[in-house]
């Protein structure tokens, strides 16, 4: 038996499973799509296309720290840093390379690492590989200090990208202890929650807070970063492996989320209307008997519990010309698997109605 005979049969495993999947190659065609993560309808504004074409650029050329270095770069984190009221931030290609990025600096600066049950794959990934003791807590109660060994490196999101439940950065940095850190991933938060969508730690000023965030969401660009005390920014430049060795974000990218990061600082018109179709679709569901988030947050997960009965709905919703698509584990835990819908701010009350309709059966 050859390795791809062996792969064979893995790839059989899991159609077992009802846990294949395939990578489309085109974007849905579709009345309303369910999907996206572009929560304020930036991705498509014509200024941040346009923002595109006023660059010298394309590709970066190569690291940061080597010929990948552009005056966009600096422009952008200056510009997050003020809007998320931090010292620093540091741009990475990605967020996932950032959540690997700062746990593998930050991990060796305490005793252990306590993590969320609920995290997403980026931060387990990255307290998997450092060499530190590892706990995970269930979701939202984290250790008080006494019951802490040491030092800790707190992990946890605030927005969770599966769940749409949220845990405040304000609850979070008071289970901190005083020699503690917190890494607080505000992926799905920008834009969405806090002052100026900034985040639910916007306005806490403590250096024990370091934030992860990503500017391929509410902001419409792409890229990752990390913001917090100019300290830590300065290690991570000189030890983060997924910066130093990786190839800089696109000088075009960067100039495109500066503008995306102007138009979601000022977009409390487009929190509103997104706010509103949440509620919408909040309603609907709550009707239909199904469990809904506390808060009214852009992501509405609609739990069906096995892998079948959630392809069952998301061919129901195709039918109506609703991408809305099926999450199954590993990405959620057995017995979970789930519509994750996604809602944003321009999306039509017809189309939350549609939704809905299909859900309803």
């Amino acid at each position: 038996m050859t390795y791809l005979d062996r792969a064979r049969g893995a790839l059989e495993t899991i159609r077992a499973q009802g846990r294949y999947r395939e990578v489309q190659t085109e974007g849905p065609k579709c009345a309303a799509d369910f999907s996206s993560n572009d929560y304020l309808g930036l991705a498509r504004d014509s200024r941040m296309i346009e923002a595109m074409r006023h660059v010298k650029a394309v590709g970066s050329g190569g690291a940061r720290l080597l010929g990948g270095r552009h005056r966009e770069h600096a422009l952008l984190e200056q510009d997050v840093a003020r809007w998320l009221g931090r010292e620093r931030a540091l741009l990475f290609s990605s967020g996932y390379l950032a959540a690997l990025g700062a746990i593998s600096v930050l991990a060796p600066l305490v005793d252990g690492i306590y993590s969320d049950e609920l995290n997403h794959a980026s931060l387990i990934d990255g307290i998997r590989a450092a060499k530190t003791e590892r706990h995970v807590y269930p979701h939202g109660a984290i250790p008080a200090p006494g019951a802490r060994r040491g030092s800790a490196l707190i992990v946890s999101e605030s927005l969770f990208g599966m769940d749409g439940d949220v845990v405040e950065a304000a609850q979070l940095v008071d289970a901190l202890g005083g020699d503690d850190v917190l890494l607080i991933d505000e992926a799905h938060a920008i834009g969405v929650l806090g002052q100026a969508g900034a985040g639910t730690a916007r306005g806490i000023q403590d250096d024990r807070i370091v934030v992860l965030g990503t500017l391929g969401k509410a902001v419409g660009a792409a890229g990752g970063f990390v913001a917090g005390p100019a300290t830590i920014i300065e290690l991570l430049v000189n030890a983060a492996r997924t910066f130093i060795f990786d190839t800089a974000m696109p000088p075009a990218i960067a100039f495109a989320a500066r503008v995306g990061v102007m138009l979601a600082k000022s977009a409390d018109e487009r929190r509103e209307r997104l706010g509103a179709n949440v509620e919408r679709l909040h309603r609907g569901l709550h009707v239909m008997g199904f469990p809904v988030p506390a808060r009214a947050v852009p992501i509405v997960p609609v739990i069906a519990g096995s892998e079948q009965n959630a392809m069952e709905l998301m061919r129901r919703c195709s039918e109506r010309g609703i991408y809305a698509p099926a999450v199954r584990p590993p990405t959620v835990p057995p017995g979970s698997s789930r519509l994750r819908v996604s809602v944003r701010a321009d999306h039509t009350a017809e189309q939350i109605d549609l939704l809905l309709g299909a859900l309803s059966g």
